[in-house]
Formats: C-alpha cells, structure tokens, sequence
C-alpha cells in the first residue's frame, strides 16, 4: 500500500526553527531568511512546522504564513516540507490541506499519541495531501508509540522521517522498507549514508549545517564534533537548539514553549 517513489529529496534537510520576536509574535521573514542562509551552507530540504519549529505553539493560519514565506524565499529545487501532525487524522488532513494550498512540495504527519495501529490516521491524511509526497514521522519520544517497523508498507505514505535514534530499527528499514526513509537523530549520520538511507532530516542543521552534511557524507570527525551539539540539542526544548543556532546566526532565542 505504500506510495513510495522518488525521494522528495536527497541528502540533508532541515528541520527548521521557527523564530519570534522578542514578544511572542511571530517573525516570519527572519524564519524565511534563516531557511535561506542554511540552504547556503548546503541543505537540499527545509521542513517548516514540524516539532522543531514549535509546531504545538503556531496558530493554523501561521503555519501556512510560514510555509509560504519559505517556499518563497528558498530556491525552486529545495523543496519546502510541512509539518502536519495533530491528534486526529481530521485535525492533520486539515493542517495538510492548508500547507498544500501554501505551496509546500510534500507533508510531514507525526503519528498520533497513545494510538498503536495509526493505519486509519495516514489514510485520513492521504485523502488531504493530492499528488503531493505524504512522510509518516516516527518520534516515540514526544508521541508514543508511534510508527511500528511491520506497518510501513501498509501506509499510504511515500516514506517515514524516524527520529527514535535506534540504529536496529533504522537498518530495518533500510534493508526492509522500500519508501523513502529519512533519519532524524545526528549521531546516525554515518550510518545512515553508508546504508543508503536517502537523506536526513535535523534540529541540529540550523546551528552546524556543514557539519549534518559532512557526517552524512561519512565524515566521521564532523560525526564525532555533532555530539556536542546534539547533547545541547537534547538538554532543553527548544532552548538547546534556539541557543546553538544563536550563537552561530545571531538569531533570536524567543520562544513560545511554555510561555
């Protein structure tokens, strides 16, 4: 049942942060501009909304303000990612309707909480997407249980982004799965290029994008130096990443999580 096909992209993608000013609201041209900067230094994708980019936090009418303003301002071949999950398959096939409509060239949907089979949820969410790429997203760790191995070719989605940081289960579905796969932890960079997963999705990418695209390449110094920023990543959500990308960008270190 799985929909897989050619790759929306290749290589290292972004899942990227979405910046505010310093009261809360929403500052969508210096999120446009990041997204450019970082395609400079090397990304092939931009994913925009997705749990980095404090999806929880946006207003619908925000994230489609956001996809838009990326997809304008990148460049026509990197393709714009939305992140589309929600609780409910109708909650997501909305989401996804609106990022479609914003101009994004495929959908990212997380797994639903507490939900041990989430065939029903993917297939809600394919009748919303068309003809664009729909990604099922496996993060256990904000959205148990999430995505099982066995369920993937019975899913109507072109591929999974898997964020668990379990190397067993990422071989499996390179060597199991034939949709796309993206890996979504840094510290599997290296492996994930040498058994040719397709491509990575990362929090860390907005701070060391040389660095995801180096380790990918199986650069294993640049693997060696993400450490550090993952462990900063991971210490505190999303100071971690909002601090990392500070300090290397000068960008805005406002939140909304938790405000």
């Amino acid at each position: 049942m799985s929909n897989a096909g050619t790759p929306p992209f290749t290589g290292v993608g972004v899942a990227l942060v979405t910046l505010f000013h310093d009261d809360g609201s929403l500052d969508v041209d210096a999120t446009a501009e990041h997204a450019t900067r970082l395609v400079g230094c090397g990304v092939r994708a931009v994913l925009v909304g997705g749990t980095t980019g404090e999806a929880a936090t946006l207003e619908p009418d925000e994230r489609a303000s956001l996809v838009a303003a990326v997809r304008g301002a990148v460049p026509a071949d990197v393709p714009v990612i939305a992140g589309t999950g929600a609780a409910s398959g109708r909650q997501a096939a909305a989401l996804t309707q609106a990022a479609v409509d914003a101009g994004a060239d495929a959908v990212l949907a997380l797994s639903p909480p507490l939900v041990a089979d989430p065939r029903a949820y993917y297939d809600t969410v394919a009748k919303a997407v068309g003809p664009v790429p729909l990604l099922a997203y496996h993060l256990p760790g904000m959205s148990a249980p999430g995505v099982p191995v066995e369920m993937l070719d019975e899913l109507p989605v072109a591929g999974l982004k898997d964020s668990s940081g379990d190397p067993v289960r990422l071989l499996r579905e390179a060597v199991g799965y034939p949709g796309v796969v993206y890996v979504g932890s840094p510290i599997l960079l290296t492996m994930a290029g040498s058994v040719g997963v397709d491509g990575a999705l990362l929090a860390v990418a907005n701070a060391a994008p040389e660095l995801c695209v180096a380790a990918f390449g199986g650069d294993g110094e640049a693997q060696r130096r993400l450490l550090g920023y993952h462990l900063k990543h991971k210490s505190s959500y999303p100071d971690g990443i909002k601090g990392l990308t500070a300090e290397r960008f000068g960008t805005s270190v406002a939140s909304r999580a938790g405000a």
